[in-house]
C-alpha cells in the first residue's frame, strides 16, 4: 500500500468511526487498535462550531427587531476573528502570488457551505480581474448539482476528494486550500493528502483551532468564530468569516499580480453597459480625462490599461500593448518604473 493510499485508508476508517461512534464500527482487531481508533475520531460536540450559544438560548422567543439584534451582534464578531489571522492570511497570499508567478493555479476545495464559497469566489475572479478561467479552480463535493442540492454525504470519502483533484490536473506548481469550518472534512483532508504528495502548497481554512485540516497543511488559517447562533449551523458566522478570507486571498494575489492599478480595477472585462461606464470612470480617474474622451481612448484601445497607457505616456497603441506586454501586464510597474 502506497503512503498515500494507507493514509486516505487512515482518513475513510476515522470517517466511518466518527459517523456511527461505536465500538462495532472498530473492527475485528484488539484492543490497542480499537483505543487508537478511538482516539483518532474527532469529538464533535467539542468543536467550538458545534458548541451550543448561550447568548441565543432563547432566540425564539425574541420579538424580531430583538432577534435580528442578537444576529448583528453575533455577526459582529467575525471581522475581529479575522484581524487574527491576518498575518497567516498574509503568508497565504504571497506564497500563492509567487507559485502564480511560476505558471501555478489555485484550486479551492470543500463540501456544503464550504464548498458554495470556494465556488463562488473562484467564479467572481475571471470576470473581475479579466484573467484566464483555469487561474483560479473550485471543486465541490457532490459536484455542481451540490451548489443547489445538498450533497452533505459527498464530504465522508477522502478517497473522492483525492480523485476529484487528481481529475483536474492539479499538479506541485499549484496550491490547493482545503475549506472547512470544522477543520476535518474526510472529503477534504483526502485532497489535501494528494496535494501534499504531489508537493504543491497546501493551506487549510477552517473556523476552529488545532485541527485535523491544520495538521495536514503548510499553512493554516483558521478565524475562530466561536458557536453559531443557530447550533452547528456554519453557514452563518463561520460562512462569513470563510467569505472574508477568500475575498482577501483572491483579491490580494491579484493585487500582487498587478491586476490593479491603484484602487481600480484596471483588467475588469466591459461585458455590459454598466462596466464599460465603469470603465470610462476607473480612465477618468486614472487619467484625469474627461466621460467623453475616456469613452473614446477606451474604443481605441481596446482595454482599458492600454487606454491609459496610451494617454499617460502618449503612445500607439501598438506601442503601448507592447510595453504592456514587457512588463507582464502589470500597469503598476509600467508606469512607476524609473527612467
Amino acid at each position: 500500500m502506497s503512503g498515500l493510499s494507507t493514509e486516505l485508508a487512515a482518513l475513510k476508517y476515522t470517517a466511518k468511526v466518527s459517523e456511527s461512534n461505536t465500538l462495532q464500527t472498530f473492527g475485528t482487531g484488539g484492543g490497542r487498535d480499537r483505543l487508537q481508533a478511538m482516539e483518532s475520531i474527532t469529538n464533535l460536540a467539542a468543536l467550538a462550531t458545534e458548541a451550543r450559544n448561550p447568548l441565543t438560548e432563547h432566540i425564539d422567543e425574541l420579538p424580531t427587531l430583538d432577534m435580528l439584534r442578537l444576529i448583528n451582534e453575533e455577526d459582529a464578531k467575525v471581522a475581529a476573528a479575522v484581524a487574527a489571522v491576518l498575518p497567516q492570511i498574509a503568508e497565504a497570499v504571497d506564497a500563492i502570488a509567487k507559485r502564480f508567478g511560476e505558471g501555478g493555479g489555485l484550486f479551492y476545495i470543500g463540501a456544503g457551505t464550504s464548498g458554495r464559497l470556494g465556488v463562488l469566489d473562484a467564479s467572481e475572479c475571471p470576470p473581475t480581474f479579466s484573467i484566464p478561467p483555469d487561474l483560479f479552480h473550485a471543486i465541490i463535493a457532490g459536484g455542481d448539482t451540490a451548489l443547489r442540492k445538498s450533497s452533505e454525504q459527498s464530504e465522508d470519502s477522502p478517497e473522492q476528494g483525492a480523485a476529484d483533484l487528481a481529475a483536474t490536473n492539479f499538479s506541485k506548481l499549484d496550491t490547493l486550500i482545503g475549506i472547512a469550518a470544522s477543520g476535518r472534512t474526510p472529503y477534504v483532508l483526502g485532497a489535501l493528502a494528494h496535494a501534499r504528495k504531489l508537493g504543491a502548497l497546501t493551506i487549510a481554512l477552517t473556523c476552529v483551532p488545532n485541527s485535523q485540516m491544520a495538521a495536514s497543511a503548510d499553512i493554516s488559517i483558521a478565524p475562530v468564530t466561536g458557536p453559531e447562533i443557530l447550533i452547528g449551523s456554519t453557514r452563518m458566522k463561520a460562512g462569513t468569516a470563510t467569505k472574508l478570507v477568500l475575498n482577501m486571498i483572491s483579491t490580494g494575489v491579484m493585487i500582487k499580480a498587478g491586476a490593479v492599478y491603484g484602487n481600480l480595477m484596471v483588467n475588469m472585462q466591459t461585458t455590459n453597459a454598466k462596466l464599460v461606464d465603469r470603465a470610462q470612470r476607473i480612465i477618468m480617474a486614472a487619467t484625469g480625462v474627461d466621460q467623453l474622451t475616456a469613452a473614446k481612448l477606451l474604443t481605441e484601445a481596446g482595454s482599458i490599461k492600454t487606454a491609459i497607457v496610451m494617454q499617460k505616456l502618449s503612445l500607439a497603441r501598438p506601442t503601448a500593448e507592447a510595453k504592456l506586454a514587457a512588463h507582464k501586464g502589470n500597469l503598476s510597474a509600467l508606469l512607476h518604473q524609473k527612467p
